[in-house]
């Protein structure tokens, strides 16, 4: 059966040292930290990796986090796996996933999708999940 966890986040980006090309294709680094609070109450660190394109609005970007802490009471960590692009300004694409297998403790099993709100600023998250039951 598939469980729902929902609530907000508050998120800081860190500019990492760029490496690779420049112009057109400028990648760019990002390291993540989070604070999830409601159903999941948990920190997360990460690192995204992004790229801008020579048309404005156009974009894409990949991110990896490793989660800690309590998921509707059970605790544990797992890994987030981000991708997302956009086009002329225009949001395309945009999962958020649980890496499989990739749970700890408590959440061993965990398996899912978050998708992620930002509404004038604020951050909200939706996770559907399965997690097997405690034994």
């Amino acid at each position: 059966m598939t469980a729902l966890a929902k609530g907000s986040f508050d998120v800081k980006l860190t500019p990492l040292p760029e490496s690779g090309p420049t112009g057109a294709w400028a990648p760019g680094r990002m390291a993540i930290e989070k604070r999830f609070q409601g159903d999941l109450d948990a920190t997360s660190r990460g690192e995204m990796l992004t790229a801008m394109t020579g048309v404005k609005g156009s974009a894409g970007y990949t991110a990896i986090e490793r989660v800690e802490g309590t998921l509707h009471g059970r605790r544990g960590t797992f890994l987030l796996q981000h991708s997302a692009v956009m086009s002329r300004g225009v949001p395309g694409d945009w999962t958020v996933q649980v890496v499989p297998d990739s749970g700890t403790g408590e959440l061993e099993g965990l398996a899912g999708r978050m998708t992620i709100t930002i509404t004038e600023g604020q951050h909200t998250y939706s996770l559907a999940y399965t997690l097997p039951e405690v034994p």
